[in-house]
């Protein structure tokens, strides 16, 4: 079982449930296109709230649960670790019995590319992927492989509690991290390094003294980074659905992207106001 997030969890199901109804629906109209779903961490199927309350169904049983107007296709879901894949392939296997649907132990980076390969082979598959990371684990040469195909993604990215995280206020990273955030950015420390800090100077009795420090509002600014990496490789971005933690803080940016300017004027229906928290 895995374990419930916070009071955004809830809502971020509601968002890829009621996008995937609406991108099934639209898919419904179009006789040769076949639909895939793809959940690069998709869990053991179940959320525990908490101890004392029963679990709830994840992402990929709320999806499987779909029927109208069609199901998907195919279904792949990836989970690294062994004892979710196993629970997650039990319950697919008894509660949703001749479904084309896939549960495979292995990482989301690599089974991101492969997906990329399967959709470049058979041109009438169209995907929706939603990509639910644990931290910084995507890495961005992955999302790149999805340039050019049929593909509408849904991702979290940890603005807050991930890449915030590693950009020390002095700006004094330790170097495993700034590979890290090169990997995951796709992009050189030297880049990252001057958008996220500003350098400042002042002259003392001594001579000029110049102080590094992290620009403000710098986790915004990481989820406007990350939007923009993503327009290279789609035509377009959703709105960003900002999760906050109980002290207001912003832990995570979840957004959508896409070629289809239809599929990004439903990914902002679904982002409603009200999740904007």
């Amino acid at each position: 079982m895995n374990k419930f997030g916070g009071n955004w969890t809830e809502a971020k199901m509601e968002i890829v449930v009621n996008y995937a109804k609406a991108y099934l629906r639209i898919m419904n109209k179009q006789s040769w296109a076949k639909t895939l779903y793809f959940d690069g961490f998709a869990g053991s199927g179940l959320i525990g709230v908490n101890e004392d309350d029963e679990a709830i169904k994840g992402t990929a049983l709320r999806i499987l649960d779909i029927v109208e107007p069609k199901p998907f296709d195919m279904y792949y879901f990836v989970e690294l670790d062994i004892n979710k894949k196993i629970s997650l392939e039990n319950r697919v296997n008894t509660d949703y019995f001749g479904r084309n649907a896939h549960v495979v132990q292995d990482d989301c980076n690599k089974k991101i590319v492969d997906m990329a390969g399967f959709l470049k082979k058979d041109s009438a598959y169209r995907a929706l992927a939603f990509i639910d990371p644990y931290g910084m684990t995507v890495n961005w040469s992955s999302i790149e492989a999805l340039k050019g195909l049929g593909i509408d993604l849904w991702i979290l990215v940890p603005t807050g509690l991930g890449v915030n995280r590693l950009l020390k206020n002095n700006g004094d990273i330790e170097e495993g991290w700034l590979l890290k955030l090169e990997k995951f950015l796709g992009l050189p420390r030297d880049y990252i390094l001057n958008h996220f800090y500003k350098e400042k100077s002042r002259f003392t009795l001594f001579g000029e003294e110049k102080t590094i420090s992290k620009e403000d509002n710098v986790i915004e600014k990481i989820g406007q980074l990350y939007t923009e990496r993503l327009k290279t490789v789609f035509k377009a971005v959703s709105e960003s659905f900002v999760m906050r933690n109980s002290n207001n803080s912003i832990m995570y940016h979840f957004m959508m992207a896409t070629n289809n300017p239809a599929a990004l004027t439903i990914a902002n229906d679904v982002v409603k106001p009200k999740y904007k928290l």
